[in-house]
This record gives structure tokens, C-alpha cells and sequence, in this order.
């Protein structure tokens, strides 16, 4: 009889032979996932004899959708993003490291509003990863998480009840490529990370995004800057005074986004560097 020990071993050592990179976390992902473990109780619990072998087929499965291409975070159906358990299907893109800084800058700038009660909408909310960051560090932050994806929404929803941000936070469907509906009310901040990957460079994606991932949430159009003129000519209106919009963007485009934002009468705009030396995010301030 194996023990969990044995099993992760095992599954760590084909991922690692198939050429996966993070093979350990994903390995320890896959094998907790099918034991419903904790990955720390996962730890704990190596040396114990697996007493279920529909633990083991369960692992089996899986391992051989990660060979097969399918990413982790669909697999086991959850992703961790600022500490927060995120959960996942291919309706929402995985949430990545680069969209923590958006997410640790727009913290930032509502911390320094104070204690007064802000207003945050999360345009392209995808599975509200940002504006539920926002919501568990900063709490008398009210938040909307929108979306044109039903699909999308249905897993905001899940997110907000998976993490108990329900009080302070609502999910609703608007498409950030039109004028916002007008009883949306005004924000102190949006922030946004929308599709920006250019249509001509989503045949290049690496299989994993390109083949399961949502193209509607990749697609930025002819030159990846579809979106940012949508939201910059439409979506800032909603900006109150001395509001500020933070924004993702891609390798490359960070100059031709200030620009846009510089064009819709936006001021103080500055760029911020992610941990691979990219302009990644982008915030500008109504005046």
C-alpha cells in the first residue's frame, strides 16, 4: 500500500520527466486535490497509508490532462492569487503573478484614501481575483466586479462566497466596450486588467493558454489597445474627482496606454515595474 509520500513522489517525478516546470507545487497541487487535503495537511499526513485507491486513479486522471496540456489550476479547479484560494474554470482566465502588482497597487492607493468608504469597480472582472484582493486588505471598500460573461460572473460569485467578501461586494454584467449603464454610479477607483494580447499573436500563445484558456479574455484586437481606448473614452467618466484608474497592460504597450489615457484628460499618469523589468501597470488620476 502507498502512502502519500509515494504517491506525490511519483506523480512529481512524471511531471518533472514530462518537462513541467513548477513540477514539485503542481505535483503536491494534483495530489491534494484528489485526497481532499490541504497542502498542509498534505504534509502531514505523508507517512499515513492512502486507505482509498480511487485516491490513486483520481491522480492518474489528472496527471495524465496536466501531459496533456490542460493547465494545473483548471485541473484541480482552484488557483491561489494574493493569498486568497481562487476558484477556477476555463469560463476566467488563471490569474497571474504579473496581476499581483496590480492588485498590491491599487491596495495601495485606497489605503491612502483612509478610512473614508470607497468605491472600487473591477472592469473585465474575469473571476474577481483583483477586486476580491481589494476587498480582504481593505474592508470599508465597496466593490463591483463586472463583466460581459455570465459564465465569468457565475465563478466571481462563487469567489465572493468562497472567501466570505459577499458583504461588500457585488458581481454585475456590463461590456467595458460600451458607455457604462448610467445608474452604475460614480468610483474612486477602477481598476482593470482586460484583454490586450494582439489578434495576429494568439496562434504564438503557449498551448496551455492558447488552446484552453478564454480568447474572448486575451484578445485586445488588431494592436492589443481595443480595450484601453474603450475604457479610457467611456469608463472614466465614472471617476470621481482626484480618482484614479489602475490598469494592466502588456509587455511593450505601456508607452501607447498613457498616451491614451493622457488623450482622455487623465494627469499624474506612472507606470510600475514588474518582477521581469516589464512597465506592467498603469495609473492615472482624474483632476
Amino acid at each position: 500500500m502507498d502512502t502519500y509520500n509515494d504517491i506525490f513522489l511519483a506523480t512529481r517525478r512524471k511531471l518533472r520527466e514530462a518537462g513541467i516546470t513548477a513540477y514539485d507545487l503542481e505535483a503536491r497541487l494534483i495530489v491534494a486535490r484528489a485526497s481532499g487535503k490541504t497542502r498542509e495537511e498534505l504534509i502531514s499526513s505523508g507517512r499515513l497509508y492512502v486507505p482509498d485507491s480511487a485516491i490513486k486513479r483520481s491522480v492518474e486522471v489528472m496527471v495524465e490532462r496536466r501531459l496533456g496540456g490542460e493547465p494545473v489550476a483548471y485541473i484541480v479547479g482552484e488557483w491561489e492569487f494574493y493569498s486568497l484560494p481562487i476558484i477556477m474554470n476555463e469560463s476566467v482566465l488563471i490569474p497571474r503573478i504579473d496581476t499581483e502588482l496590480l492588485a498590491g497597487e491599487t491596495i495601495k492607493l485606497l489605503r491612502q484614501r483612509g478610512n473614508k468608504q470607497t468605491r472600487l469597480l473591477d472592469l473585465c472582472a474575469g473571476s474577481g481575483c483583483i477586486g476580491l484582493a481589494v476587498a480582504a486588505n481593505v474592508p470599508g471598500c465597496r466593490i463591483v466586479l463586472a463583466d460581459s460573461s455570465d459564465k465569468a460572473l457565475a465563478v466571481c460569485r462563487a469567489n465572493m462566497l468562497r472567501n466570505n467578501l459577499s458583504r461588500n461586494v457585488t458581481a454585475i454584467e456590463v461590456n467595458a466596450l460600451e458607455p457604462p449603464p448610467a445608474l452604475l454610479g460614480t468610483f474612486d477607483v477602477i481598476v482593470c486588467n482586460p484583454p490586450y494580447i494582439p489578434t495576429r499573436d494568439l496562434v504564438t500563445l503557449d498551448p496551455s493558454v492558447r488552446d484552453y484558456e478564454p480568447v474572448h479574455a486575451l484578445d485586445g484586437g488588431p494592436d492589443g489597445l481595443y480595450f484601453f481606448r474603450a475604457i479610457a473614452t467611456n469608463w472614466t467618466t465614472l471617476l470621481k474627482q482626484g480618482g484614479n484608474i489602475a490598469l494592466e497592460c502588456g509587455a511593450g504597450q505601456a508607452a501607447s496606454v498613457c498616451e491614451i489615457l493622457q488623450d482622455s484628460g487623465l494627469s499624474e499618469i506612472k507606470t510600475y515595474i514588474d518582477d521581469l523589468g516589464f512597465e506592467r501597470v498603469i495609473i492615472g488620476t482624474v483632476k
